[in-house]
């Protein structure tokens, strides 16, 4: 059983769990709790090492077996370790560190989702968790998103990372794929608080790209450059803006009712 917290597998999960850097260069990210790992496993996903806690349930035990039968390495380890690695309030007894390695975009996506400069975790964590549930086909992280791999965005994200494919792109390369890359292109929509085109007036069965901008600026000005047009969710009380996830439930829904058949 590991038991001590410098343990070098245990100190290079707290790296991984820390620091954006630490992911990127490894290719690697760490899920937490039964939940997340069954939905890892569920998904392919591939893990390179299990941390698995003595008081660790039945269904996290077969998650533990089922990600060892496909070559990762299972450890029984100390619950004062795992705690010392949770920030949660209780750990669930069980940790993998996985392989990243993301879901292949679809060329003939009609639908995606573009989070551009959002910086706090829960929000692009539920962001990603409502793009999965609307049948977003794939989400592209513009510069200045958070981490999507960080554990709170996982977390937040309850399981949809397993499901959809999430990839960081510049801007150049967003134009690109949405405007060339796919077959039909897709028109780019920004979503700002004024000055666009009604949400309910606006026809958004033809393909399309939907950018979500930061919490405090909105949208970049490098979106605004490859955008086609403005979307503006009609508030008729007295709040200037939304929480940019709960914009984007709405936008993204809206475009699920118009393309619902008749």
């Amino acid at each position: 059983m590991l038991t001590s917290l410098k343990n070098p597998k245990i100190q290079q999960v707290r790296a991984l769990l820390g620091r954006r850097a630490e992911r990127e260069a490894a290719g690697l990210f760490v899920v937490e709790g039964v939940r997340l790992t069954e939905e890892a496993l569920a998904g392919g996903w591939r893990a390179r090492l299990v941390l698995a806690g003595a008081q660790l349930s039945g269904r996290g035990r077969k998650v533990a077996a089922g990600f060892a039968a496909q070559g990762a390495e299972l450890i029984e380890t100390a619950d004062h370790v795992l705690a010392a690695l949770t920030d949660t309030e209780t750990s669930q007894g069980i940790l993998a560190v996985i392989e990243h390695q993301p879901l292949p975009l679809n060329p003939q996506s009609t639908f995606i989702l573009i989070a551009d400069g959002l910086r706090d975790p829960g929000n692009l964590g539920t962001l990603l968790r409502t793009a999965a549930a609307a049948g977003v086909q794939a989400v592209l992280l513009a510069p200045g998103t958070t981490d999507a791999f960080a554990p709170k965005v996982l977390r937040a994200g309850m399981g949809a990372h397993f499901r959809l494919p999430i990839w960081a792109y510049d801007w150049e390369q967003i134009a690109a794929f949405c405007h060339q890359t796919l077959r039909p292109p897709l028109q780019i929509a920004l979503t700002a608080a004024q000055n666009g085109v009604p949400l309910w007036q606006a026809d958004l069965r033809a393909p399309l790209a939907v950018v979500v901008g930061g919490e405090a600026e909105g949208y970049s000005p490098p979106a605004a450059a490859v955008a086609d047009l403005t979307l503006t969710i009609p508030m008729p009380g007295q709040s200037e803006s939304l929480n940019a996830a709960v914009a984007a439930a709405i936008v993204l829904f809206e475009v699920v009712r118009q393309r619902m058949p008749a």
